[in-house]
């Protein structure tokens, strides 16, 4: 074979194997499949990973999140004609001053200080509109809001576990606790617990889970039938409606003897501050009208000398001599 054939097929695998490569000049440039260099496809790759990067970054900011306030339609934003027209009275209850127009509505509202007329229900008929300042609505407002969601607590889920084959002592045990948390209003999940091939004795695990229920039967209702769970059975038992009224009455009592209880500690106080106020006025000669001026001049003069015997004891205890008098007089 001459030496033009050999160089033809070296250059023909050559060409073969490296598609698109291309040798002039001393440089070589070799193209993927998608068409573009190498060079390209990594330029192009640092670019989509630096901008899948900026789009993980972008997205809401980090802290809490921001609450956008909803005011109510008040004062020239209501777009009523006629007005039911309320405002707050000292007792506590709100005043009612009449049907109106928005026009005598908004002027009321001027002549009582300068407030917003601020509109409570559109729904009734006619509108029913309230007098009162914004900020000490909006106040309030907030107030009962955390007063009743501290209020209306959230149901827990207390949970009691148990074998198939418990002891007496132990199961009069659960059954306290269940008892307990039943009378503290929460829901009780009752579980019996399997190891190994005790799950084919589901059936007692049934009966147990019954049973615990009957016995419960005065204070709580089973809410519905035992369910197996991999090795476990369980069921909720809820407590019924007469306890959580009872609940709930015992808690509004005890909250309004502990404000009774603190009314009367803040009144005993005012009244001792009275009273001794009351003993101090009376104690001063000025305020005495039975006294004579002689008895009251006596009564100021006295005091005097009281401070007077007090200096001379405190120069006997101190000591002095002829050179502390002519410096100090």
């Amino acid at each position: 074979m001459s030496r033009p054939i050999v160089l033809a097929v070296i250059l023909a695998i050559s060409c073969s194997s490296n598609i698109g490569d291309v040798s002039g000049f001393g440089v070589s440039t070799s193209y993927n499949a998608f068409g573009t260099t190498h060079s390209q496809h990594e330029q192009q790759r640092h670019v989509s990973s630096t901008a899948l990067g900026m789009a993980q970054k972008r997205g809401r900011p980090k802290g809490p999140l921001r609450t956008l306030e909803v005011k109510p339609p008040m004062n020239r934003e209501i777009r009523y004609d006629t007005l039911r027209v309320t405002t707050p009275s000292p007792k506590g209850k709100d005043e009612t001053l009449g049907i109106m127009s928005k026009a005598e509505a908004l002027e009321k509202a001027k002549e009582l200080g300068g407030l917003d007329l601020i509109l409570i229900n559109e729904n009734s008929d006619p509108p029913v509109c309230k007098i009162v300042d914004y900020s000490k609505y909006r106040y309030m407002k907030e107030k009962k809001a955390k007063e009743r969601k501290k209020n209306s607590k959230a149901t827990e889920v207390k949970e009691v576990k148990m074998s198939y084959k418990i002891d007496v002592h132990d199961y009069d045990v659960r059954k306290k606790n269940a008892a307990k948390f039943i009378a503290q209003g929460n829901r009780v999940k009752c579980t019996v617990q399997f190891k190994g091939r005790e799950i084919q004795h589901d059936k007692l695990g049934v009966e147990l889970l019954h049973k615990l229920a009957l016995d419960l039967d005065k204070i709580c209702n089973m809410e519905s039938k035992p369910k197996r769970e991999g090795r476990t059975l369980f069921c909720f038992i809820s407590p019924k409606p007469e306890v959580v009224k009872a609940i709930n009455d015992a808690k509004r009592a005890g909250e309004k003897a502990a404000k009774k209880k603190k009314e009367a500690s803040f009144q005993a106080l005012k009244d001792e501050k009275a009273q001794a106020t009351t003993a101090t006025i009376s104690k001063d000669p000025l305020n005495d009208d039975s006294l004579s001026l002689d008895e009251i001049l006596g009564s100021i003069t006295s005091g005097d000398e009281g401070d007077d015997a007090d200096d001379a004891s405190l120069d006997e205890l101190l000591g002095g001599d002829d050179l502390t008098d002519d410096l100090f007089g």
